[in-house]
């Protein structure tokens, strides 16, 4: 008899599950991140178990943001939720301002392709009162404040506080803006460089390769245009211009799947803009208290 029973409740449990697990796989990535309540409620609630719940938040967005570079590698063009996943990394480092991945995964995903370099440094500026000892906080803040703002200021003092953490050549070169004289293009090829060989995470990883990719292309062209102009004194007036001049052997493709183009100050850009997909809108409010200054 008790067989029967247990036989009749694990079919029912196969019933009920499969469709589930269906469901939930063919709904569209979108929907899967899901929401974190407000971030000091949930700390006060979460008590001692606010550390597990902050990586929990975190490799959920891992999760998520790896299967959207895998869906675009596959030509599968998805909306990424930006806004949510930064709003959940800034729930996770309230309730764990230790948790190293949050900051790590913050600065890769959210200042070269969103441009958002205030936020992420202001999230950064939060996590070095608690990780005094990581000399990668004031690193990155430094590399976002020189290389996308161009506050040579505040970067120098950020690579200086960097230094004194580690010492270390290149932040001491960086910190006397060294940066500067050596061209924004070279700093950000050194930076993905030591990113790339830093990074643990392979979705991290491949997120930087495809960056250093875009970056070395504009390089090639940006120097063949330069060299187009000096030789006939005006800019070209397409890509192509500079293969016909022999300038170049060929156009590099722009590995996130764009055309590139120059623009009317003969700089080299691309219709990706290099992006995976058009940001949604972002949250006006995304900020938790704790985290204004």
């Amino acid at each position: 008899m008790g067989r029967v029973v247990f036989g009749i409740l694990l079919c029912s449990l196969v019933a009920v599950a499969v469709p589930f697990s269906r469901s939930v796989a063919e709904r569209p990535v979108l929907v899967k991140l899901g929401v974190l309540p407000a971030a000091e409620p949930l700390k006060m609630i979460s008590g001692d178990q606010r550390y597990l719940l902050a990586q929990c938040a975190v490799v959920k967005v891992l999760f998520y943001y790896g299967t959207l570079v895998e869906k675009f590698q596959q030509k599968i063009a998805l909306q990424p939720e930006y806004g949510n996943m930064f709003g959940t990394l800034q729930t996770a480092v309230v309730l764990d301002p230790w948790n190293a991945d949050a900051y790590y995964f913050t600065q890769a995903a959210f200042t070269w392709e969103l441009g958002k370099v205030d936020e992420v440094n202001r999230m950064l500026e939060y996590g070095m009162k608690s990780r005094t000892w990581d000399y990668q906080l004031p690193f990155f803040a430094g590399f976002n404040a020189a290389y996308f703002k161009k506050d040579y200021a505040n970067a120098a003092r950020y690579f200086q506080q960097a230094a004194r953490l580690r010492p270390d050549p290149l932040l001491t070169n960086l910190s006397s803006r060294y940066f500067y004289e050596s061209g924004e293009s070279r700093l950000g090829l050194a930076f993905l460089d030591y990113m790339q060989r830093h990074a643990t995470d392979s979705k991290v990883i491949r997120l930087y390769q495809l960056r250093k990719q875009a970056l070395l292309a504009v390089m090639e062209l940006q120097q063949a245009c330069d060299r187009y102009a000096a030789r006939f004194g005006h800019l070209p007036e397409k890509i192509s211009d500079l293969v016909a001049a022999g300038l170049v052997e060929r156009v590099p493709a722009d590995p996130y799947g764009g055309s590139f183009y120059i623009d009317d100050k003969g700089k080299i850009r691309s219709t990706s803009k290099f992006a995976f997909a058009p940001q949604t809108a972002w949250p006006e409010k995304t900020t938790p208290k704790e985290m204004h200054p």
